[in-house]
């Protein structure tokens, strides 16, 4: 059971013993005075003074983080219903049927397809109130509202898409059987569906915080005069169990603080997990008020159906608010799976004040008493206050039942979330208790259903939609081209470098700064950064641009003085998150999907240290190449030997291993300033003038060494992943390395050359997995082509084959594990050794820690001695260590 003592403060009855009742009285009656006097304002202003002065008098006092358990909005408070109650019920009992067919006859036929059907049992009304009263489509002169889908869910918009005619009976029949094409993918997939889905929301957690800083960025726009969204809303329906991931709660404070009243969150509160109760031993319910309003949240509870007001209104003395706080999740579960009859005994029959209250009831009655968010009159009148509400955003919490129908193989069980398959009994029961136009052949064959064109029921529905501007969920991608500016006019200092030293982070941040300054592309640009902009030189941006407030700046920064002092300003254009990857990267989502969500091509780059990119917040880097998103992505201070002083937990050695595992993204590890330039200027005209749904992953170094210029004809290959550096086609041995690594490999083809004299050849990877992805290609047109012999056929030859032919070895360091240049070593016909940095990381100073890890110019030399000629030169071979590997230690 809950803390007894803390859910029972609620109630005013029960806090305990009252020394003196009169006294008691008298404060209550002079409350209730002023509120029937005066309202409900002046009451909430004298208790929050009297609160103030208790603090000022040092009274302890306790402030209730939540409040009782019951609906926010009274029945009186209720607005008139605009729609016709009795046609949406039939509707949603149709959408129901067709969503739980779906996923049971896929079952039936393929046992391994998997699918949900007591997620969206529960959460029909709340999508169907969604659907014909709130969410506004995007009409094609005016964008719409955005809706974040509960993943699960997902078989109910289907359903509903099909009786809108926007998905066929085929569609349905092969949920989750996507290869053939007219399959349906298992949940919200713009890459799968891209005219469809427009969010992914399947990993939980993310969609949450997406819809913030989506919600937030259309504010970012709109004050930055780039387009008009004050008129639109964004709507989250999500679980009571995915609350409990941390990126779901992680920007709440953000969202009061910026006051996103154009932002409501739904969330489902059945009650229930994949395995049993949210909160079996709790509330889970009070805690998400308790977390949402300690945020600064507006929060709705919609918590009991219509049914209950009767009782509600006979129940003077708080009885039923008493059973209510004294009741945890897991009971409310076993209620919620039982009868009528188990009610009365277990819940009604546990007071005589509650038995008193329902004699008059029969256990069909009382199985009949609905929650909240299963009746469409309380959750319209919640989706009007959310939507109505100005100063903050709003969370409403509507209690449901999981697997809501799904009678007693699925009502409320812990086994509801895995039920797949439901026998004829339970099929019938269904028909019976939704009253669905199905005879019992129809029934147990699983029918979809779809009323004529000309019915009621479909009038009904197309004219909702049509109001609200049109079908929806629905992607558009037709933003206008942007213009890029010519590459040296951006570039020059890069393309044709003097001798000056500097990093490639300074070279990328001077790159994207000349970019703000071009009046077409300037505009469009969103640098984002997590409290690191001066770690990274954009100190400059400052002032320069500014940084996002929506209030401004409303304090003399303490740096006002100076060049670059703090600026904040409402049209600000840079994004400074604080710390927070996962907010930062989630801005970053909002602004390289705009072209599809606004109809307005936007350029973020945001910049963070490499080590907290793809380990850190993989999942969200993978939802935004699930959804098409455009942008850079600048990995800074990477390598695991660059960033020396900081030890094990900052340096970085696998984000390019991770960024190759991701379909469109195409990540580069330059090496000069210049092959900086032509990549980021390839990805500018990619992905806004060609408009490709991909994303550039560049990792850059804090190392200053001076830079070389790449030569014109070699530019192509820059972006193909690798080019000659130097030496000659015939060398005995053939160096490769890609950033930092370069200037070693380098180095020790020198040492090669003059000390040794073996001859080499040098080349710069820009991209190991740009070189592998090729290749793969390649081979599997091959294979399909049925030859092995690629170059002779007269088929096209991968790149990296094409410039590493022949049997001459090939040695290759970088400052990643090995597995990053190992990818194309099955590509070449060569013996291939690759240097990485496999191990933990820790800290010293940069060389010693590329000797450490072994891919400096020495261990370079070695290995390329060891294969260039062993014989010859073994003795200096054998010199070398042979104490454990570095990724041993």
């Amino acid at each position: 059971m809950l803390n007894k003592k803390r859910v029972t403060q609620h109630d005013v009855q029960t806090i305990g013993p009252d020394p003196d009742p009169e006294e008691t009285r008298e404060w209550l009656d002079a409350l209730d005075g002023v509120l029937g006097a005066v309202g409900p304002d002046r009451a909430l202003y004298l208790l929050q003074r009297l609160a103030a002065h208790a603090d000022e008098s040092g009274v302890a006092s306790y402030a209730h983080p939540y409040q009782l358990y019951r609906n926010t909005i009274s029945t009186e408070e209720e607005p008139a219903y605009p729609g016709d109650i009795e046609m949406e019920k039939r509707i949603t009992s149709i959408v129901r049927w067709n969503a739980l067919a779906m996923v049971v006859r896929a079952n039936v036929a393929y046992g391994e397809l998997g699918g949900h059907v007591a997620s969206y049992a529960s959460a029909a009304e709340i999508f169907e109130l969604g659907f014909n009263h709130f969410f506004r489509a995007d009409d094609g002169s005016s964008k719409g509202d955005l809706v974040y889908f509960q993943a699960h869910s997902a078989p109910g918009v289907y359903s509903r898409a099909y009786l809108e005619g926007h998905l066929s009976e085929a569609h349905l029949a092969n949920y989750r059987q996507e290869i053939s094409g007219t399959g349906l993918c298992s949940y919200p997939h713009p890459w799968l569906m891209p005219d469809f889905w427009q969010f992914p929301t399947g990993s939980m957690g993310i969609g949450p915080i997406n819809s913030i800083y989506q919600a937030r960025f259309l504010r970012y726009l709109e004050h930055r005069g780039l387009a008009k969204t004050s008129y639109r809303h964004v709507w989250g329906v999500f679980g009571d169990g995915e609350m409990d991931e941390p990126e779901s709660l992680a920007a709440l404070s953000l969202a009061a603080r910026e006051r996103l009243d154009n932002l409501t969150f739904i969330i489902n509160c059945n009650l229930q997990r994949l395995d049993g109760p949210v909160r079996g031993n709790g509330q889970i319910i009070q805690e998400l008020e308790a977390t949402f309003s300690g945020a600064g949240w507006n929060v709705i509870k919609v918590l009991w159906g219509a049914d209950w007001d009767d009782l509600f209104a006979r129940d003077t003395h708080h009885a039923l608010l008493r059973r209510f706080a004294e009741t945890v999740d897991g009971q409310y579960q076993t209620l919620g799976a039982n009868s009528g009859e188990y009610n009365l005994s277990n819940f009604f029959g546990m007071d005589e004040e509650l038995r008193s209250l329902v004699s008059g009831m029969t256990p069909a009655q009382i199985d009949g008493l609905t929650r909240g968010g299963h009746d469409f009159r309380k959750l319209h009148a919640a989706f009007a206050a959310a939507r109505e509400h100005k100063g903050r955003p709003t969370v409403i919490l509507a209690k449901t039942k999981k697997g809501y129908g799904m009678g007693s193989i699925g009502e409320s069980r812990n086994t509801s979330h895995q039920q797949k398959k439901l026998d004829e009994e339970t099929l019938l029961r269904f028909r019976d208790r939704f009253k669905l136009p199905l005879d019992d052949k129809g029934a147990s064959e699983m029918q979809f259903i779809k009323p004529s064109d000309d019915s009621p029921e479909m009038r009904y529905l197309k004219a909702r939609r049509q109001s609200l501007g049109g079908y929806l969920p629905r992607r558009r991608s037709d933003a206008a081209v942007v213009e890029i500016p010519p590459l040296p006019s951006y570039a020059q200092f890069a393309l044709a470098p003097d001798n000056r030293e500097i990093s490639t982070t300074t070279a990328a941040v001077r790159l994207f700064s000349n970019l703000l300054k071009d009046k077409q592309l300037g505009p469009r640009i969103v640098p984002i950064v997590a409290d690191e902009a001066r770690t990274f030189g954009m100190a400059n941006l400052f002032r320069q641009i500014g940084i996002y407030s929506p209030d401004g700046q409303l304090y003399e920064p303490e740096d006002a003085a100076s060049m670059m002092y703090y600026k904040e300003c409402i049209d600000g254009q840079l994004l400074e998150e604080g710390i927070t990857e996962a907010g930062a990267l989630s801005s970053w989502i909002a602004a390289g999907t705009a072209y599809s969500v606004s109809g307005i091509a936007m350029l973020p780059f945001y910049i963070y240290y490499s080590m907290f990119g793809f380990q850190r917040v993989g999942d969200l880097i993978w939802a935004a190449a699930d959804q098409r998103a455009r942008g850079f992505l600048i990995g800074a201070t990477s390598g695991r030997t660059t960033l020396g002083g900081e030890g094990l937990q900052h340096q970085d050695g696998t984000s390019h291993l991770i960024a190759a595992t991701v379909p469109n993204c195409r990540a580069y590890d330059p090496a000069f300033s210049s092959e900086l330039a032509i990549i980021v200027d390839h990805g500018l005209r990619r992905m806004l003038e060609q408009q490709v749904d991909e994303f550039y992953y560049l990792t850059v170094t804090n190392e200053n060494y001076a830079h070389n210029a790449v030569a014109t004809e070699q530019q192509d290959n820059v972006i193909k992943g690798m080019y000659r550096y130097s030496g000659n086609a015939g060398a005995a041995v053939r160096l490769l390395g890609s950033g930092a690594i370069l200037r070693e490999v380098i180095a020790a083809a020198d040492i090669l050359n003059t000390v040794w004299g073996v001859s080499t050849e040098v080349w710069s990877v820009t991209s190991f997995s740009e070189l592998a992805r090729d290749a793969r290609e390649v081979e599997r047109l091959s294979i399909l082509a049925g030859s092995s012999n690629v170059h002779e056929s007269g088929r096209p030859i991968s790149h990296v084959a094409a410039c590493l032919p022949g049997h001459a070895p090939i040695v290759v360091a970088t400052d990643y594990v090995r597995a990053v240049p190992q990818s194309i070593a099955s590509y070449v016909s060569a013996p291939l050794i690759a240097l990485g940095t496999d191990g933990f990381g820790r800290s010293d100073t940069r060389d010693a820690l590329r000797s450490f890890f072994e891919v400096d110019r020495e261990h370079i030399v070695l290995a390329a001695l060891a294969v260039a000629a062993p014989d010859k030169h073994g003795q200096a071979v054998h010199q070398r260590s042979a104490g454990a590997a570095p990724w041993q230690r």
